[in-house]
């Protein structure tokens, strides 16, 4: 358990949490006794800390108001707090489905685990705790394809919020996530008007997805040899 505060400690530092300047990770952890007495006597992370790099691939589908399309996605996540993810739309030639492509790729942060884990506020039930600290803020880049243009001929700008659901109730294994937003094109954004789904897009992806943690000893790097 010694280990995995000095890892919190650590982690928290990286993400630019606390200080700590060239600190070793056990000295930013302080003294176990401060921490809540229920972050002692149980592992609320549920191995969350035990695995800094977490893998996310998926596959499902995308809504708007206009016809639903297939979507795939994958992210990289440090300690299930911050990564980069890219998702991928396809219409498969319907000719409802506008954009009929799409790629976004950006960056996500997940502000609630780490917080809640460390301030000894997590709930103790599993399903409930994961499920909460998966809530995400997610800003990416955008390139689409138009029904008459090429695949990233128009670029935009997406904003959206993400929030999974653990299947098995576990951190690893299948999960149902679903991630929604606004996208604006570049010319809207310029001020130019709205002229359709291309320009301005509310969406909800749904996919099954399947989430795998490892250690890389990235947070303990000062005191485990990879």
């Amino acid at each position: 358990m010694e280990a995995r505060f000095r890892r919190a400690a650590a982690a928290l530092a990286g993400l630019g949490l606390i200080g700590g300047g060239g600190a070793r990770a056990d000295e930013r952890a302080g003294d176990r006794a401060d921490l809540p007495a229920r972050l002692a006597d149980r592992d609320t992370a549920d191995g969350r800390i035990e695995g800094d790099l977490g893998v996310v691939v998926g596959a499902g589908a995308r809504f708007s108001e206009r016809a639903p399309q297939g979507a795939l996605e994958a992210r990289l996540r440090y300690l299930e707090t911050a990564g980069l993810f890219v998702t991928y739309e396809d219409g498969f030639g319907a000719a409802a489905a506008v954009p009929a492509r799409v790629m976004a790729t950006g960056l996500e942060v997940r502000p609630m685990f780490l917080g809640r884990w460390v301030t000894g506020t997590e709930l103790g039930l599993r399903w409930a705790d994961l499920t909460i600290d998966s809530l995400g803020l997610e800003v990416a880049a955008v390139f689409e394809q138009p029904p008459l243009g090429s695949f990233g001929s128009r670029t935009g700008l997406q904003v959206g919020l993400g929030l999974e659901l653990p299947v098995l109730g576990r951190t690893n294994g299948p999960w149902i996530d679903v991630h929604g937003g606004v996208r604006w094109s570049d010319d809207v954004m310029r001020g130019g008007p709205i002229g359709g789904p291309s320009d301005r897009q509310v969406f909800l992806q749904v996919t099954v997805a399947l989430h795998w943690l490892f250690a890389t000893h990235t947070v303990d790097l000062n005191d485990e040899a990879p």
